[in-house]
């Protein structure tokens, strides 16, 4: 049997390696402490991560979060993924600078179980190595144990948070909701007795916050790590589907490709740490790196041969300039003179008629082989028969008149 010392080491060394590419393992030691206190206790840790289900799929900046779980699960410990069904309701103001919109119920409960599907594309699904819990089975909560939990902060505490304190210092109104919104997710952390939380590097507060709550719940608090945020196909703002600027885990696999090839050689380097958990190749163009991106990322989320598949099918159309092997049809009505593309155009890609108008108008709509004009809005229905249109760089549909 290896001696303390060798063991001490062990966790040391495991603790080093599961914190690679974090931003912040606090308080430090802790990981380690927790890990070897977990050996003694003949158990394994219990790793948190919270997620609300404000938008209907996971992308490639939840992935950082969720790669990271699935090495502590690698490792032997216990994955607590909460679907935060609850707090969706209140909103995380974390990096905002106003109250969230509230969802509805039936929009919460739809996007939360997207999440608790998509999540195992990364994470293992053993249940000895993941648990999904909604914070509702604790956080529908009796207005006695919700005053004894609000006992646990602070207004000062709360407001010293970074996006409070501007609001604060603005003179911008703060809600009551949002300053429960990091108390009621420390109580996560109490609920499922947490060893250790992960987030984003603007979960910072929230994450010590909840290792206070613990405490006052008279439980050892939890160690945290931060991860980097990483930033969307933009190459300026954190990744985000309100933004525009996301790759969703659940991509086609071409418009995963594509939008991977989209992403600015900036931030490639970020992309391989955190996605693919290796360095950018040295020695090859930015160019040939990018694809080497796009084809691992694809690989992973999907398989070898659908990347492949999609690099050729990329290939075909930007690289020699031709139209995809296979169009999907879209139909309109033969009556009448002409054709309102930015009806069509909302209708075939879930873009608003404005949204539609405004491609149009930049040049960015071709309809056959030729570019539409700003304001060509609307074109005779005989000639849109049989056409092509081409929407962005990677939108196609056939159209067809009946």
């Amino acid at each position: 049997m290896p001696n303390a010392t060798d063991a001490g080491e062990a966790d040391a060394q495991l603790a080093a390696r599961l914190a690679r590419n974090a931003v912040d393992s606090l308080p430090a030691g802790a990981l380690a402490e927790r890990l070897a206190q977990a050996r003694a206790e003949g158990r394994v840790l219990r790793v948190k991560l919270g997620i609300d289900p404000t938008a209907p799929d996971i992308h490639l900046g939840h992935a950082v979060v969720l790669r990271k779980l699935r090495e502590f699960q690698d490792a032997g410990h216990r994955v607590v993924l909460i679907v935060g069904d609850y707090t969706a309701r209140v909103g995380d103001p974390s990096g905002r600078s106003s109250l969230r919109p509230m969802l509805s119920p039936e929009a919460i409960e739809t996007n939360a179980a997207t999440f608790s599907e998509q999540a195992v594309r990364i994470l293992d699904a053993d249940p000895d190595r993941l648990v999904i819990r909604r914070n509702g089975e604790w956080l529908d909560m009796p207005m006695a144990d919700l005053l004894a939990l609000a006992r646990t902060t602070t207004a000062a505490q709360l407001l010293e948070r970074d996006d409070f304190a501007t609001r604060w210092s603005e003179q911008e109104s703060i809600s009551l909701l949002e300053l429960l919104y990091p108390v009621l997710q420390g109580y996560d952390s109490v609920a499922v007795q947490a060893d250790l939380e992960l987030g984003g590097t603007d979960q910072k507060f929230n994450l010590l916050l909840g290792r206070d709550i613990q405490r006052a719940y008279d439980q050892p608090p939890q160690a945290i790590l931060t991860m980097p945020l990483l930033v969307g196909t933009d190459g300026e703002r954190k990744m985000s589907k309100s933004l525009g600027n996301h790759i969703g885990i659940t991509d086609p696999p071409d418009e995963m490709y594509g939008k991977v090839m989209s992403v600015p050689d900036a931030v490639m380097d970020s992309y391989y740490e955190l996605l693919l958990g290796r360095q950018a190749p040295a020695g090859v163009s930015p160019r040939d790196a990018k694809r080497q991106l796009a084809r691992g990322i694809v690989s992973w989320l999907h398989s070898p041969g659908a990347a492949a598949d999609a690099e050729r099918r990329f290939d075909r159309v930007f690289v020699a300039h031709e139209l995809p092997e296979e169009i999907e049809e879209a139909s309109f009505h033969s009556d009448g003179p002409v054709l309102h593309l930015p009806g069509l155009m909302a209708e075939e890609f879930g873009i608003s008629r404005s949204q539609a108008r405004r491609l149009i108008d930049e040049g960015g709509v071709s309809l056959g082989d030729r570019p539409l004009a700003a304001g060509e809005h609307d074109v005779p229905r005989e000639q849109a028969d049989g056409q092509v249109l081409k929407v962005g760089k990677r939108r196609f549909r056939r159209l067809r008149a009946r």
